[in-house]
């Protein structure tokens, strides 16, 4: 797991994992004694699944993946699910014999429709394994899951749809309205982004708008069409609103970023941007381009003239590029 939101769910996971385990270990420890008789194992998990936090349900399974339990959790037993074959299910492609405890990855339950996740106990008898305890988790009642990540501030590349990658050449840009008035829209949308509260503005160069999200209202966007990005009337609309302290792209490189905007929309005929976003609070700029490819840089580096993307082929996907 090298990526940056796959190092946020692998620390989850450890914490979960450190979490469930110890006690799902001691579970399967009294079971031992239980096994394999159906109501004996039933009062057991009924006795111990208060210890296990968060827990849906638990249960227990024969070494051919075959249930020998009811379902158990805190409000009671749940018989139909005795004799259910568990063999397919995505939570044991890898425990069995491999490892003592495994924790799923996350998937979708067959009983809740939710996201779920799996934690698998060998239980065993004088050192041999005489079934598995599985224990099921929703996500939605995991508080340690519940971790925000966060985007990372570094240059990612994306490819679009390679069949627009490959008639990129037989085409070339119309001149939109927005094009005709690019320099209007420009001030405009700088006057919003730095003193009428918008935090995150894209402009649609290719069909003449504008989308725009508030900090005063950030759960809903607003649209603007070509006539209203070219009126400054249009700043009446939006109250004045002091420059948010939290801002990771600052105030007075608002300008400079649009007009960059400006440049890679004329610069080429071919291949040319499509759409460009600001957001001031993660300090990303957004880019589409023709060939469908998109980027997202750090403000930083999209100012920077001796930036790799600007002394690069935008088009291409010299860059590692993750597929969209």
């Amino acid at each position: 797991m090298n990526s940056p939101i796959q190092k946020s769910i692998s620390k989850q996971r450890h914490a979960l994992g450190k979490l469930i385990r110890p006690i799902l270990g001691r579970i399967a420890d009294a079971c031992s004694d239980a096994w394999p008789v159906r109501e004996s194992i039933n009062q057991v998990l009924a006795t111990h699944v208060a210890e296990l936090p968060y827990c849906a349900y638990i249960y227990a399974l024969g070494t051919d993946a075959i249930q020998i339990s009811d379902n158990i959790n805190g409000s009671g037993r749940f018989p139909e699910h005795f004799g259910r074959d568990r063999s397919s299910r995505p939570y044991l492609n890898s425990i069995f014999p491999a490892v003592d405890y495994h924790l799923s990855e996350a998937y979708i339950s067959l009983l809740s429709g939710r996201p779920s996740i799996t934690a698998i106990q060998l239980v065993r008898r004088e050192g041999q394994v005489i079934g598995l305890l599985g224990a099921d988790f929703d996500l939605r009642n995991l508080p340690l899951t519940q971790q925000l990540y966060d985007e990372p501030d570094q240059w990612r590349q994306m490819k679009g749809d390679p069949s627009i990658r490959g008639l990129l050449f037989q085409q070339t840009r119309v001149k939109s309205v927005l094009d005709s008035h690019i320099d209007e829209v420009m001030a405009i949308m700088e006057e919003l982004i730095a003193q009428r509260g918008v935090f995150h503005g894209k402009l649609h160069f290719s069909s003449s708008r504008a989308t725009l999200w508030l900090v005063d209202d950030p759960y809903r966007y607003r649209m603007l069409e070509v006539e209203e990005l070219i009126d400054p009337d249009i700043c009446l609309a939006y109250p004045l609103h002091p420059y948010p302290s939290g801002a990771v792209l600052p105030q007075d490189k608002i300008k400079s970023i649009l007009d960059g905007f400006t440049k890679l929309r004329l610069a080429d005929e071919t291949v040319y941007l499509r759409s460009g976003s600001i957001n001031i609070f993660n300090g990303l700029v957004g880019l589409n381009f023709s060939c469908d490819g998109s980027h997202y840089i750090p403000w930083s580096d999209f100012l920077n003239p001796r930036n790799a993307f600007w002394s690069g082929d935008i088009s291409s996907t010299n860059r590692p590029a993750v597929d969209a």
